[in-house]
């Protein structure tokens, strides 16, 4: 029996390309959602074959329509949405809106040591500065505080002598799209 995998993102959805390119035996992503209503990911889902159903659902909007609603029921929504594909695994792929605490399962970090947005230009940033050598990726439990989950999978990429921002944060990419599907394999198993 097919393993159910609601993605939930942000963005262009790269993290998502790659659960998709990877065509896990057994998995099937049963939904994308999104809160923004521009994120190309909802794009490459619904031009993977076969084509993968989407959802919307954008915290301003949500309160704006339901003037009498809270940050907590526009999550709550949310979480009715996903409850409602009986997912086996829920995965947090650039998905850029901080939860209720008890929600998910899964989220990716990069740019470890940094946490939050922008962690790859920082962590960038200190190399430069001779604060440090490496950086790296990591997939993680999800909990309340923003990348502090239980790491399932970490690596640590090294800077290189000519790196430029957009030369490490290609190669950071590279493995953090490995391993979350390392980790999606190493928590359906």
């Amino acid at each position: 029996m097919s393993k159910r995998v609601v993605v939930l993102i942000s963005g262009s959805g790269t993290n998502l390309q790659a659960l998709i390119d990877a065509n896990l035996p057994n998995v099937s992503i049963c939904l994308v959602l999104s809160n923004r209503k521009a994120a190309y990911g909802l794009t490459r889902a619904q031009q993977a074959t076969p084509p993968i159903p989407t959802a919307y659902l954008a915290l301003q909007s949500y309160l704006k329509s339901h003037p009498e609603k809270t940050r907590t029921d526009y999550d709550a929504e949310v979480a009715k949405i996903v409850v409602a594909q009986k997912p086996d695994l829920v995965v947090l792929a650039g998905w850029m809106h901080v939860l209720s605490e008890g929600f998910l399962d899964l989220t990716i970090a990069e740019g470890i040591p940094f946490d939050g947005s922008h962690a790859i230009a920082r962590a960038f940033e200190a190399w430069k500065k001779k604060e440090i050598t490496r950086s790296g990726a990591m997939v993680h439990k999800v909990v309340k505080e923003v990348d502090r989950g239980e790491p399932l999978i970490v690596r640590e990429i090294p800077f290189e002598e000519n790196d430029t921002l957009e030369t490490y944060e290609e190669r950071l990419h590279g493995v953090e799209w490995e391993i979350l599907v390392e980790a999606v394999i190493k928590v359906l198993k």
